[in-house]
């Protein structure tokens, strides 16, 4: 195992279409092709993580037949499996075993699948009265539809809807059962019973028994009741790598007990991005941003407020469920505030065990935060009782924090507070500017060999090489601030949005207006300072058209000129953090298209149809352009990994502040430059030099022989980065 690439299926990209990539991707080093879910899902589905069937692979994709065909065709495969939830599909009929349990309620076999509350709340009612229809034994509703009980077909319509095993409330509404984050339309699934596992497991495990399958990825293990216990029963039915999709905080590392090789790189990818931010641009940076936006320079009190913000919101169904399981009402405003403190997803707590002292820390850490906001005794009851009390009470508060975190953090505070938008992803700190060689250098020696790492993925906020131009801003802030500055005085809009604009305009250019403004219309909705996803204003969003239009029309030669500027960067950081990436321990993946040159932004965007014929063509002749250039490091690099061991041991090489540079135990070595423009004014790398380990060494880039001490003016005179090979 050495590599994957990651392919998001859809409709028009399915496995035959996939299998006529094989061959490129073989010549470009990829080791196993990496799919998204495979099972079938709602038809039109661009994503496949709403699964309707878990019985069936995806017909839209194929089905099984050309599922064999793609895994006879060259390249062993990896599979994204959703084990959380299931779609509630309109109609709901789709959805063969939540029909039937919402047709026989919980006496239906199927009834134990399903994480709810009977009768179970459907939100699904609009605004204005009227369109429920009863039509024999199905219950209509618009484009919805619902079993009607057997021998209830023959009631009135308001006795009938009384006599159901559900209750249909309006969409506003919390609904009746555990979904994944704030999506109604995924409904919670119950793996921790032996038979729903089995159910919902059977397909995908006989796929990786006959070898059409070697291995998966799991998709958020934390809405899980027991993700421990679920990869248990998972592991042995996978001798292929297994990975958890887990979102790890800053020092937060995957707990030593869960069976799998590790993440899916979240992790990785948020260190690979400090290491070419550069600290010293931190203060500039937040300045300029709290002057154009007027909001605080304390991330922590966004974040909080953020946190607050969405679990009012969204989540009031999920904290009555857990204060009914907490035992005592008047815990209500000490468990939302235990919640808001939460510094991680999941405090890794199960019930009936002694918690590991670092969950009791993370715990008592917040609690101690909650405290300042809500009564510090019934704070300090809550917090006892998530860690040590009754088993729904442990479990509930593990399954809440995940979704406040994704929501309050990742989709709410990450578009408020965005002083350098490359430190704002998932699982990112952006408050947190950069890191030394010496810290990343620590953070690889602690990886698991096995586990994956990554630099874009389809859920990630912006490209890596987005980020990599952002980067370049911590290098020269007062030059951006003053570009800014000129922009803003020309086209303005809302503070709270305009400055996340011109970051963007800049790291995606060039862009349509078009992707501009779906951008723009999706970060206003995640903010929610002025519109939202639940409340929309035709006339605001009217506004953020008008502004991605003049943006474009007024600013665009002035942003164009100073992206030409930071791309003499750019392009550097590119190169080194894709070279850190696939050298640096753990199983690189690359996300489909990302061998080249990639500016695209958070989902759909980054969704979008790859151009892979010039991929194609970059890789049998590349040239000096930028994307030649990503293309040749991506292949060599790729290849390379082909001819070494993962496990081989990491070993920093000393490379001074420009540069940091490491050995795959004594058969390679990766250089990278980092810190361009600063690199640039103080003249170049001087009398900077690098120890080779001993031994003759070939850069694969140029076939230059090395030995000893080098010059680095002299080893990266060609390219920003050289890959030495024994």
């Amino acid at each position: 195992m050495t590599s994957t690439y990651r392919v998001q299926l859809t409709p028009d990209l399915g496995f035959r279409e996939v299998a006529r990539l094989t061959g490129y991707l073989t010549e470009l080093g990829v080791g196993r092709l990496y799919l998204s879910p495979i099972l079938q899902a709602v038809p039109a589905s661009q994503h496949g993580y709403d699964v309707v069937d878990h019985g069936s692979v995806r017909a839209e994709f194929g089905g099984m037949g050309a599922l064999r065909d793609l895994a006879a065709s060259g390249l062993p495969l990896i599979a994204d499996i959703v084990p959380n939830h299931m779609t509630v599909p309109q109609p709901e009929s789709g959805n063969a075993p939540l029909w039937a349990a919402l047709r026989d309620g919980p006496d239906s076999p199927y009834a134990r699948w399903f994480d709810v509350l009977w009768p179970v709340d459907l939100p699904v009612l609009g605004d204005e009265p009227g369109g429920l229809v009863a039509d024999g034994s199905v219950l209509r509703y618009h484009e919805h539809e619902f079993p009607i009980r057997p021998g209830t077909e023959h009631l009135p319509l308001p006795e009938l809807l009384e006599a159901q095993h559900y209750r249909l409330v309006n969409w506003r509404e919390s609904p009746g059962y555990r979904r994944f984050f704030d999506v109604s339309s995924l409904i919670g699934l119950r793996v921790e019973d032996p038979e729903v596992f089995e159910a919902t497991h059977a397909l995908m495990s006989s796929l990786v028994d006959e070898g059409v399958i070697e291995g998966l990825r799991v998709d958020h293990p934390d809405g899980l009741a027991d993700p421990r216990g679920y990869l248990e029963r998972l592991r042995p039915r996978v001798p292929g790598p297994l990975w958890v999709e887990k979102i790890l905080i800053d020092d937060e590392r995957l707990p030593g007990d869960w069976p799998c090789d590790g993440t899916t790189g979240y992790d990785a990818l948020n260190m690979v991005t400090r290491l070419f931010v550069d600290p010293a641009g931190r203060d500039t940076l937040v300045r300029t941003f709290t002057r154009h936006t007027g909001v605080s320079a304390s991330y922590e009190s966004v974040r909080h407020e953020a946190k607050k913000h969405v679990i009012d919101l969204f989540f009031r169904g999920e904290v009555d469920r857990l204060v009914t399981a907490l035992g005592d009402p008047g815990l209500r405003d000490a468990a939302v505030e235990l919640l808001a403190a939460m510094p991680v997803y999941r405090a890794y707590v199960d019930p009936g065990e002694q918690p590991p002292a670092e969950s009791v820390a993370i715990v008592q850490s917040a609690a101690a935060r909650a405290a300042a906001h809500a009564d510090p005794d019934a704070v300090e009851k809550t917090a006892n009782l998530v860690l040590y009390g009754p088993a729904e009470a442990v479990t509930r508060f593990q399954q809440t924090c995940g979704p406040v975190m994704a929501k309050g953090v990742e989709d709410t505070a990450l578009y408020r507070w965005y002083p350098l938008a490359a430190l704002n992803e998932v699982g990112g700190e952006p408050d947190r500017f950069g890191v030394s060689s010496g810290e990343f250098h620590a953070f690889c020696a602690s990886l698991p060999p096995a586990t994956m790492t990554t630099l874009s993925t389809h859920d990630t906020k912006r490209s890596e090489d987005v980020r990599a131009r952002l980067a370049v801003l911590s290098e020269m802030p007062g030059e951006w601030s003053r570009a800014v500055d000129s922009w803003a005085s020309s086209v303005a809009f809302d503070p709270r949005l305009d400055y996340l604009a011109w970051q963007t305009l800049m790291a995606s250019w060039p862009i349509t207006t078009e992707r501009f403004t779906g951008y723009l219309l999706k970060a206003a909705r995640e903010a929610k300072t002025a519109i939202s996803w639940q409340n929309r204003d035709p006339a605001y969003e009217a506004g953020i058209r008008e502004f991605a239009e003049r943006a474009v029309e007024v600013c665009g030669a002035s942003v164009a000129a100073f992206t030409a500027v930071v791309d003499r960067y750019a392009r550097i950081n590119s190169l080194g953090q894709k070279l850190v990436q696939l050298m640096m321990p753990g199983i690189p993946d690359v996300y489909q298209g990302t061998e080249i040159t990639d500016f695209s932004l958070v989902d759909p965007d980054n969704r979008r149809p790859v151009d892979f014929e010039r991929r194609r063509a970059l890789l049998r002749r590349p040239d000096d352009s930028w994307d030649g250039q990503k293309m040749l490091v991506t292949t060599t690099a790729l290849n390379l990994r082909r001819r070494l061991d993962p496990a081989l041991p990491y070993e920093p090489v000393e490379a001074g502040e420009h540069a940091v540079a490491f050995a795959r135990g004594d058969r390679a070595v990766a250089v990278a430059t980092r810190l361009p423009a600063g690199l640039e004014r103080r003249g170049g790398w001087g009398s900077d030099t690098l120890m080779l380990p001993p031994g003759d060494w070939r850069d694969l880039l140029t076939g230059r022989l090395h030995t000893g001490r080098i010059p680095l003016g002299h080893l990266l005179s060609r390219y920003p980065v050289a890959i030495l090979e024994r």
